[in-house]
């Protein structure tokens, strides 16, 4: 019986090929960021999220030169192209007025074109998304990191403070107020103002929940060994904050934002769609919605694709934003 030292020394070294192949290699150290992207690029369906919403913005940029390969016009009416006895547009079937310089398709009573005021709309869409839950991300992040760090008296107060913002009626509120404000005020006049008055609205009355999200975050990281040393060493309570705690925020913030956009398309499009959103003629998805409901049995082209756009855009950046929450933090699978 042979014992287990009694091997054969060939054997003993004798290495995988795989093994020799990266002997004397340095092994390399991969950063967090690095392992999410790596997470990340498996999910195929959260990459295509992606994908869609750099062409949006992309096409958003490069409206004015899409339209004008089409030939195509936001503001430009084309009654030749609009049948005034049935109030459609000219031709037969479902795709009716669909042509090479008007790719959607015009509208049933004005004969504008849909293409390019989709893409126009999208402009305004994206830009108010965005502003908006850049508005609700930063006060949301201040308050919530003051609340969960210091705590006590202020932690009541702040939270006590969401809890209003939460209870406050906020569509009656963006109704009364986008209905009433004038044509001019703080230097800011037309769609420019009402722009404005939309991301404060959306912006400024949305950042608790964003708020109690970064609070409850905090209450876990203040008592990191990592923040105990920081105060260990004299830092002060704002450097703790925004120089220790807000790094590891980041996460969080980065996928509640990505989840916050689509929200605030779909509240710009609802005022939009109500009449106290952005003024004609500037084109909003919106308003297109509602311009088209009363067509929707002779053009039923002319509200399918506004309300595709809005149901792809929300559609995109919600599964980006799950595929950033599993990326970024794989136990919460």
């Amino acid at each position: 019986m042979t014992s287990p030292l009694d091997v054969p020394e060939t054997a003993t070294q004798a290495q995988p090929e795989a093994v020799l192949a990266g002997a004397g290699r340095a092994i390399e150290g991969r950063s967090l960021g690095q392992i999410a992207w790596l997470r990340l690029r498996r999910d195929r369906v959260a990459l295509a999220g992606g994908v869609v919403i750099v062409v949006l913005i992309l096409a958003a940029i490069a409206a004015p030169l899409l339209t004008r390969i089409t030939g195509g016009s936001p503001t430009d009416f084309h009654q030749d192209l609009v049948d005034p006895t049935f109030s459609k547009p000219k031709g037969e079937g479902t795709f009716a007025g669909f042509s090479w310089e008007h790719p959607l398709g015009v509208e049933p009573r004005s004969g504008r074109d849909v293409f390019s005021r989709i893409l126009y709309g999208a402009q305004i869409s994206l830009l108010i998304g965005f502003l908006a839950t850049l508005v609700s991300v930063a006060i949301g992040t201040l308050m919530g990191i003051v609340a969960g760090y210091f705590g006590g008296w202020v932690d009541t107060l702040i939270s006590r403070l969401m809890d209003a913002f939460l209870a406050f009626p906020l569509l009656l509120f963006a109704l009364a107020l986008a209905g009433v404000i004038p044509d001019r005020a703080f230097g800011l006049s037309g769609n420019t103002l009402r722009i404005a008055v939309l991301v404060f609205i959306i912006g400024f009355f949305n950042w608790p929940y964003i708020g109690r999200i970064i609070r409850g975050q905090t209450l876990s990281l203040r008592e990191r060994e990592f923040v105990d040393a920081a105060r260990s060493l004299g830092a002060r309570g704002r450097w703790v904050m925004f120089k220790e705690m807000l790094p590891n925020l980041a996460a969080p913030i980065l996928v509640y934002s990505t989840l916050m956009i689509p929200a605030n398309i779909l509240f710009e499009a609802a005022l939009s769609f109500l009449g106290v959103g952005i003024r004609p003629p500037t084109p909003s998805w919106g308003k297109m919605l509602a311009d088209a409901v009363p067509f929707y049995s002779v053009a039923p082209m002319y509200l399918v694709v506004p309300g595709l756009a809005i149901f792809v855009t929300v559609m995109a950046f919600n599964l980006l934003g799950d595929g950033l929450r599993d990326a970024l933090d794989p136990r919460a699978r």
